[in-house]
């Protein structure tokens, strides 16, 4: 039993370390969280609860890694290496999933909070009611992440049986982890954001903590992925009547440095970063060539490979994302503001509206461009139109980790079911529309130590 629950166990540590000065001994090495006040400094630790995914970034087909110094830098059987080529194995039995490991050390924190401050001590039933709904999001978004990344997409035939993953819901160490279906973690989903949404304020003082705001945009991204695509809509509406300022990227079209940091940034509906961040992420050719060079996005955030002394040969001639670089060195892949907008856009041309659909899809481009360079997008149907929505949201997005999710959402749209290749220190790879390869592998580590864990088909 001791070498059980590893990914518990170890997020144990990381909360109770990083919550030492908050909360009171009440016998020797043992503390408890009592007072209202210990679970709003526990909700404050962002540099748990903010963190998210990293892995997606490099399956994306956003991202090409030709040059052979950067190549080398992920290695061959190294767990960058195995991401980038859509490997069967990506870690050892030695090797730790820093994705997993961050989205389950989220749901302890909450789940110890979820289990306490309703009854905490010197605290208002107000405050008491709000940190709950906090946990409630936080954890919401935390397995969307999860079994978007380690189970199947979402197909309402399936879902019932497809494999998930564990759902935890209590603090409790000694829980088997059995993966739950995909449809349980959905329902659970959003269950907790249901629970949540009349708790919380409209918005919230910082966008790093969730608000009603972030409730719907992560019911939107919710239902996007369960393809219930009238209620992803309505969310989506919902996030925006709350929260719609956007960038214009002409303001910062000779300073990029000045775009506003995070917690300042109109865009950014509830803030997530990366939990590692890759430097020098080359684009693929196909990105670039949709994005040109008149669009701000190129400009203001991507970079010639010599930038990066040290990650690229002499040789690369190739761009890079820069999106790291900006400000604050982290990656945002949170809810934001144009893919609320893009996630309705993507609905509206579902449902045969496209003139409505265009219509968004340009109020977000007349921001991307200069007055001289800017013309809007038409589409001659809503088959059309919902082309023009994907790839928008491809050019808005890219470097971030989200266009991996959207390639696996959309497998199940027969006009976007494409195979994807890549070349890696001389070897092709290849990845089939619904191929298994499209759902991580669960680390050999942790099923080593709970082998009630089942392994993704490879």
């Amino acid at each position: 039993m001791k070498n059980r629950y590893s990914i518990i166990l170890f997020a144990l540590a990381i909360t109770l370390a990083s919550c030492r000065k908050y909360v009171e001994i009440d016998q020797l090495s043992v503390r408890t969280l009592k007072y209202t006040s210990d679970f709003r400094n526990t909700m404050n630790n962002n540099g748990v609860l903010e963190g998210t995914y990293s892995y997606p970034i490099l399956s994306g087909d956003d991202i090409e890694i030709n040059d052979a110094t950067r190549q080398t830098s992920l290695g061959v059987g190294d767990v960058l290496g195995n991401v980038y080529t859509w490997a069967p194995k990506y870690t050892s039995e030695s090797q730790s999933d820093a994705d997993w490991d961050k989205q389950y050390k989220t749901i302890y924190v909450c789940n110890q909070v979820l289990d306490g401050v309703l009854t905490s001590q010197d605290g208002t039933e107000a405050e008491k009611q709000r940190i709950y709904a906090e946990a409630l999001v936080h954890r919401a978004y935390a397995y969307l992440t999860l079994v978007n990344t380690y189970g199947k997409q979402y197909n309402a035939a399936t879902a019932s049986t497809d494999l998930g993953v564990p759902l935890l819901t209590t603090s409790n160490l000694f829980t088997k982890l059995n993966r739950a279906p995909v449809a349980d973690v959905y329902k659970q989903i959003l269950n907790d954001l249901r629970i949540s949404i009349s708790r919380l304020p409209a918005v919230a003082e910082y966008n790093v903590r969730p608000a009603k705001v972030s409730g719907y945009a992560i019911f939107a991204k919710t239902y996007l992925n369960m393809r219930d695509f009238n209620n992803a809509a309505l969310y989506a509406d919902s996030a925006l009547a709350l929260q719609s300022g956007l960038l214009d990227l002409k303001t910062y079209e000779n300073a990029a440095g000045t775009i506003p940091v995070r917690l300042l940034n109109p865009e950014i509906i509830f803030s997530k970063i990366a939990g590692v961040n890759y430097v020098a992420t080359s684009l693929s050719s196909d990105l670039l060539t949709s994005l040109g060079t008149t669009d701000l996005r190129y400009k203001l955030f991507t970079d010639v490979g010599n930038r990066f002394r040290g990650q690229f040969s002499a040789s690369f001639t190739g761009r890079a994302s820069t999106k790291y670089l900006i400000n604050e060195s982290v990656i945002n892949n949170g809810p934001t503001v144009p893919e609320m907008m893009l996630i309705k856009a993507e609905c509206l041309a579902r449902a045969g509206k496209t003139e409505d659909a265009m219509t968004l899809v340009n109020n977000l481009r007349i921001k991307r461009f200069t007055t001289a360079n800017y013309i809007p997008l038409t589409a001659a149907s809503a088959t059309d139109a919902l082309r023009i929505v994907v790839e928008e949201k491809r050019r808005e997005f890219f470097g971030t980790g989200m266009r991996w999710f959207d390639q696996k959402r959309l497998n199940l749209d027969n006009d976007f079911a494409v195979t994807k290749n890549r070349s890696f220190k001389g070897v092709n790879y290849t990845l089939q529309p619904n191929s298994n390869l499209y759902v991580y592998p669960i680390g050999d580590k942790y099923i080593l130590l709970n082998p009630e864990l089942q392994q993704n088909p490879r």
